[in-house]
């Protein structure tokens, strides 16, 4: 499939399988009319090949290079295995991670679960939907007290309320979307 046709149709099962409408309450703590639960879309067979070459694409067009992509569980994790299985089959393997919300309390007690010590530095943050951003801010300061040096960040979804500001001018960390809301 081209560009083109991956983004129509992860953008078609976005609007018909993750888009709602009502009254509801985001992680933000913000109510909204609309709602994404982008994970339908992202677990979804036919999307999750689009979804990594999207991902994979826009990561180029970003002029970014990393050596792995992460982010924080539960939203980012089909994004994350996305993209590294369609690195792969394209010859440029990006490994994946993903960041829990705390560190273990037993064994290893990490917080960065996928890689080995020393495996990646440079690496790109990557979510479902932002809205103010907060889990990719956690997933970022955790990459970056990690040792990581993050290149940017990165979602499916962008509600444009605010995620933009908080990652790129609170953390100087570049941001990148493939939709926005309204196209949805």
């Amino acid at each position: 499939m081209s560009l083109q046709e991956d983004r129509a149709l992860v953008q078609g099962l976005l609007s018909t399988r993750s888009v709602k409408r009502g009254d509801f309450v985001l992680a933000s703590g913000k109510r909204s009319s609309i709602y994404c639960d982008a994970r339908v879309t992202t677990c979804h067979a036919r999307a999750m090949p689009a979804i990594g070459r999207l991902f994979l694409a826009k990561i180029t067009e970003l002029g970014w290079d990393p050596e792995a992509v992460g982010g924080l569980t539960m939203g980012a994790d089909p994004i994350v295995m996305a993209v590294a299985h369609e690195s792969a089959l394209a010859g440029q393997p990006v490994n994946g991670f993903l960041v829990r919300k705390e560190a273990k309390g037993h064994g290893t007690k990490r917080q960065i679960e996928g890689l080995l010590e020393g495996e990646a530095r440079r690496v790109v943050i990557v979510d479902d939907v932002c809205t103010t951003g907060d889990s990719t801010v956690k997933a970022i300061e955790a990459s970056r007290e990690a040792g990581f040096e993050v290149l940017g960040a990165l979602c499916l979804v962008d509600r444009e309320e605010g995620a933009e500001a908080n990652i790129a001018g609170a953390l100087n960390c570049p941001f990148g979307r493939i939709f926005r809301i309204a196209e949805l």
